[in-house]
């Protein structure tokens, strides 16, 4: 199958928006593709744990529950290394989550290895 990159910007202030790439990602997995997130700006905030348990998308779902099947279905999560320092993001808030802090660099690199990349 195929690699798919999910480039999200888009933080808790549009809980619809944000679950709808989460959504896109767990069912590109679902259908076999090999998916990588990478979250940047205000989105970086959806990797806390009181923000995946009470964002709820209209007609999206549940970004804890989005969240969840991609780590359990192998997905990979960037986070922005400057947006989360900006928002103090750090490892200890992620409990334990593979989440890879990571510069934009390694943005460039994960878009020219996707087959396939969409932006929320």
């Amino acid at each position: 199958m195929s690699r798919l990159l999910v480039h999200l910007a888009t933080g808790p202030e549009n809980p619809t928006r944000a679950a709808l790439a989460f959504l896109v990602a767990r069912t590109a997995q679902a259908k076999g593709h090999d998916v990588d997130l990478f979250l940047a700006g205000d989105a970086v905030g959806l990797l806390r744990d009181p923000t995946l348990d009470a964002l709820q998308g209209i007609g999206t779902g549940s970004l804890r529950e989005h969240h969840d099947a991609l780590l359990s279905g192998g997905a990979r999560f960037f986070a922005s290394g400057m947006s989360s320092k900006a928002r103090e993001l750090t490892e200890a808030a992620l409990t334990g989550r593979p989440v890879e802090f990571a510069p934009p660099d390694r943005l460039v690199e994960l878009v020219f290895e996707a087959d396939r990349v969409v932006s929320y």
